[in-house]
């Protein structure tokens, strides 16, 4: 076991590394923006009636510290985010990260994370079943849900929903929360009504993960069942369930548990149209009110950092569960191959 602890030792440290690079990454794109923090506060405040001068744009940006080396205002930024939790405050906004996000990030990391659970809950058994059935009928069908799921954008099945609902039921399904709930502090009744709205945006978002994972896996397992220890095991009499779980599918699995990082990645990605459409107010909805609209780089960096700290978390969870359930690679690690 002392090998599998180093291979967790070595994944942890890389996994850190990861995300101080994406972190000097991010703080450089922040820094690179036309006009530092402090001049676009100051003329945003100007825009509203205000004068600046010279002196007021200097008193700023040594209030800010932005008068420092590069370098050392990069390592505060990393040390509060790393060890205190604390983004900072947003450029324009002047209020605490943290307190603008709240539980939003959470909130849309739960929507997209609950979003893949139910594509892999979908694609992983109809892909198995798909290419291991000669039913033609079973396989068109499968094929035609995938090809629709990967034709159709998200939007414009966000948008097809919330017509027919309107038309219906009179209720356009907009936003996480009735009226009455939305400022509420949380209760049994706010989660309910939470629930009672969040699975359209689930729904949504897992529309193409689920035709983009069914794909995968049916393409996967059409190639593994071609490969020659799955005839030398259909010839020592393995037959159905038991031939297809003990060896196509267990091999065929875990490329997909590998790119699970990926995916949310990519079902993130969706998630701010989705959230406009929606008129979510979510982490989705405030990444792009601050990169198109107020140009509140701290903000968005915060939230791009959040994002990319879940998919390392995530990797390296998943390299850990590969490490277990893929003989190959426990093989390759106990051996110290």
């Amino acid at each position: 076991m002392l090998r599998f602890g180093q291979f967790v030792i070595t994944r942890f440290f890389l996994a850190i590394v990861t995300l101080l690079t994406v972190s000097f990454i991010v703080f450089t794109l922040m820094e690179m923006v036309p006009a530092n923090c402090a001049e676009r506060y100051l003329s945003y405040k100007s825009f509203q009636g205000g004068q600046i001068s010279a002196e007021d744009i200097a008193a700023e940006e040594r209030r800010l510290g932005l008068d420092k080396p590069y370098v050392i205002r990069w390592a505060s930024w990393v040390g509060n985010v790393f060890f205190k939790g604390d983004f900072g405050d947003s450029c324009i906004l002047r209020v605490s990260i943290n307190q603008l996000l709240g539980q939003k990030f959470l909130i849309s990391l739960g929507l997209c994370l609950t979003a893949l659970i139910l594509a892999y809950s979908i694609a992983i058994p109809a892909g198995i079943m798909s290419a291991s059935s000669s039913n033609p009928y079973l396989n068109n069908s499968i094929r035609f849900v995938s090809y629709l799921g990967l034709a159709m954008p998200n939007f414009l099945l966000a948008l097809m929903i919330m017509l027919l609902s309107t038309v219906l039921f009179g209720d356009s399904l907009t936003g996480l929360f009735s009226k009455e709930f939305r400022d509420a502090a949380w209760s049994w009744a706010r989660v309910r009504d939470f629930m009672s709205r969040a699975w359209l945006p689930v729904f949504i978002l897992g529309w193409s993960a689920t035709a983009f994972a069914l794909q995968t896996v049916r393409a996967l397992m059409a190639d593994e069942n071609g490969k020659l220890y799955v005839t030398a095991a259909r010839a020592r009499g393995l037959s159905g369930r038991q031939l297809l779980m003990r060896y196509p599918a267990r091999h065929a699995l875990a490329p997909i548990i590998n790119s699970l990082g990926f995916d949310l990645n990519r079902v993130f990605n969706e998630l701010p149209i989705v959230a406009l459409i929606l008129v979510l107010t979510e982490s989705g909805a405030l990444l792009i009110e601050a990169l198109a609209r107020s140009n509140d780089q701290q903000l968005a960096g915060a939230i791009i950092f959040l994002l990319t700290a879940s998919i390392v978390t995530l990797n390296f969870i998943t390299d850990i569960l590969l490490a277990l359930i893929d003989p190959r690679i426990w093989k390759s690690i106990m051996g110290g191959g």
